[in-house]
């Protein structure tokens, strides 16, 4: 392979490619339907242009029919009248009527035939147009839909893959790692709280154990008065009384 033929190949090759992406479907779809459609009058100024064709055939094959007529019944006056002169000159022009007629009367009927065929083209070329255009609105449609569907591939792609997952994920555990930690602390605290109370009520059930047991060594006179703690328990109810009763008692008998 020669060197031009190589460069040549590389060129359309490069070219191609660049040709190619920036080609979009939907756009040359929707070019190509506004091209058929501009033809469509196009077609009809030609098809126009066969029938007036046409038309002036028509128009001009009367005039000649009408001219034979015409030059046939002057022949014929002229040779009644014994005129074989002008009978001879009329008899030339019709002649050459006549020869135009039939030559207008075959191009009538090809322009006859060339009608027809334009106007079968061009019902044909609507018709294709209709199809190819109902075609291309659907080949629109379906490249919509796959852009949408890769514009979501992509997106669910990215959301996968990309950083925003990672992101979510992170902020979930931090979030996550607070509220343990502020849970923990709530417990610790509350922890801490009932333990200073438990440590309150036990205490001061041992105070009252210890003033019951003063009460007791007194009264059984195994602790002098002013021993043990300085705060005094108060006694119970009737023991007032039976101790004063005792007292006087005791107090009676040293008496006696």
């Amino acid at each position: 392979m020669g060197l031009w033929s190589r460069v040549k190949r590389s060129m359309r090759a490069l070219f191609g490619g660049l040709v190619e992406k920036t080609e979009d479907p939907e756009l040359i779809l929707q070019q190509t339907i506004r091209d058929m459609r501009d033809r469509v009058p196009e077609l009809n100024n030609s098809v126009a242009q066969v029938m007036a064709t046409e038309k002036l055939l028509s128009k001009s094959k009367e005039r000649l029919e009408t001219q034979v007529v015409d030059l046939d019944s002057k022949i014929r006056a002229s040779v009644k009248m014994g005129r074989d002169d002008i009978a001879t000159a009329y008899i030339g022009q019709l002649q050459q009527a006549q020869m135009d007629l039939q030559k207008t009367s075959q191009q009538l009927e090809h322009a006859n035939l060339a009608s027809k065929q334009a106007l079968k083209a061009r019902d044909n070329y609507v018709l294709q147009m209709q199809r190819r255009t109902a075609e291309a609105m659907q080949l629109i449609n379906q490249s919509k839909q796959a852009k949408l569907q890769e514009q979501l591939a992509q997106t669910m792609e990215s959301f996968e893959l990309g950083d925003d997952a990672g992101t979510f994920n992170e902020m979930r555990d931090k979030i996550d790692r607070r509220a343990a930690a502020a849970e923990a602390k709530m417990q610790l605290g509350a922890a801490s709280v009932d333990t200073q109370m438990q440590d309150i009520e036990r205490e001061a059930m041992d105070m009252q154990l210890q003033d019951k047991l003063l009460i007791y060594k007194r009264e059984m006179g195994l602790s002098p008065a002013g021993s043990g703690n300085t705060q005094q328990a108060l006694p119970a109810e009737g023991e007032t009384s039976s101790g004063g009763q005792n007292g006087a008692g005791v107090n009676g008998s040293r008496t006696g």
